[in-house]
């Protein structure tokens, strides 16, 4: 876990003229302290939903112990609150801060200015980055709505150091207030440091997905069988699915390093061995959404192959079928034109026999017509040799 646990001590390191400094401000501080005291353990958990609208501090806590001693108002009363209390965690958590807000702590906890360019911009992939004694962590968390079978996708900025935790959010999920809940129900889990809470985040992302993969799994079942059922508007439904797919698992697959990462420094920096296992427990889970994400990518690459295959044979069957009858129209052509040809030469002869001119070859002859009966017969039966021959007839 980096250096995470190396500098605990880091607040009394700070010189003598920063403290005299700060205790100018803590007065403040120490009355709040005193008043919040006697709040009961619901108001503090809740104090989220009594922050002014438009405010960017959801909640800022000081903690020792395992137990939170202070609740300031703002950046700066948490500062003085901290440096009071040099043995203390503060856990600041911030809803779309502004920039200025973002550059207040990176004075106060030395961030890098790349970590608060990333925190300001969002909208970033699933990373960790270390500065010297702090730990950048970016997680994309998941939520399934059902009412749209959609994926909606939020954004959690955490910054790790010996002695706080800054969490900046960019939309709704994930939702800080249960994890900051959990971890103040446990005291014991809470006073292992920084990187408890930072587990405890990443244990509450992790979680939300189990949702996700269930809702994404019911859709795919559900194509399958509008696949199967010849629906024409699966192609899309498949497509838009396969985003979703993507989408998550560029949310997902990410965190298999990171936490590698973590685990690669429990030795070296002596992580608590209970938080060992907890992160290993994350880790586990992560990998197991990881393989079905996985596999729900293949899964829709096959189903679109399939749904290409039955369009292609339902356009070749219909493709037959147009040829089919396009042959059979063809014979009936052949049929009606032959028949028309063997009637046109009686029609021909009895016209020219039919013209009432006085003076015509053969017209008052004795066997006049006997001959142009004959002559029809004649023509009319050669021609339906000819065309029977051809397959006309």
């Amino acid at each position: 876990m980096s250096d995470l646990r190396l500098r605990t001590i880091r607040a009394f390191s700070r010189s003598s003229s920063l403290r005299a400094a700060a205790r100018k401000h803590a007065a403040s501080a120490r009355k709040h302290a005193a008043s919040t005291a006697a709040l009961e353990p619901a108001d503090k958990q809740h104090r989220d939903q009594q922050k002014p609208k438009g405010h960017s501090v959801v909640d800022s806590a000081i903690y020792c112990g395992g137990r939170r001693i202070a609740s300031p108002h703002s950046l700066a009363e948490t500062y003085a609150a901290l440096h009071e209390s040099p043995q203390s965690l503060a856990w600041i958590g911030l809803y779309r801060p502004d920039r200025r807000e973002l550059d207040s702590l990176a004075q106060e906890f030395d961030l890098h200015e790349l970590a608060i360019e990333d925190a300001n911009e969002a909208h970033q992939r699933p990373k960790l980055e270390r500065y010297g004694d702090t730990l950048f962590v970016v997680l994309k968390a998941a939520r399934y709505r059902d009412a749209t079978e959609q994926v909606e996708f939020g954004e959690v900025h955490v910054f790790v150091g010996p002695d706080f935790v800054v969490t900046v959010r960019h939309a709704e999920a994930p939702n800080l207030a249960a994890v900051r809940r959990r971890v103040e129900r446990d005291p014991e889990l809470l006073n292992r440091g920084a990187e408890a809470v930072l587990y405890a985040i990443m244990d509450k992302v992790v979680d939300g997905y189990a949702p996700v993969v269930a809702g994404l799994e019911n859709d795919i079942d559900e194509i399958e069988t509008e696949v199967f059922r010849g629906d024409p508007k699966v192609s899309r439904r498949i497509y838009e699915l396969s985003r979703e797919v993507i989408e998550f698992q560029r949310a997902t697959r990410p965190l298999v390093g990171m936490l590698e990462q973590l685990r690669g420094g429990f030795q070296k920096y002596r992580v608590d061995e209970e938080l060992q296992r907890s992160l290993r427990d994350v880790a586990d889970h992560v990998t197991e959404v990881v393989e079905k994400v996985d596999g729900f990518r293949e899964l829709l690459r096959d189903i679109l192959t399939v749904n290409a295959t039955l369009v292609a044979q339902q356009q070749n069957e219909e493709m037959k079928s147009l040829a089919i009858a396009s042959s059979e129209q063809n014979e009936e052509v052949k049929r009606i034109s032959a028949w028309a040809a063997i009637l046109f030469a009686p029609t021909l002869i009895g016209t020219v026999y039919g013209m009432n001119f006085d003076h015509m070859p053969e017209l008052h002859w004795q066997y006049g017509y006997p001959f142009a009966i004959g002559l029809m017969a004649l023509v009319c039966g050669g021609l339906h040799q000819i065309f029977k021959r051809r397959g006309w007839l």
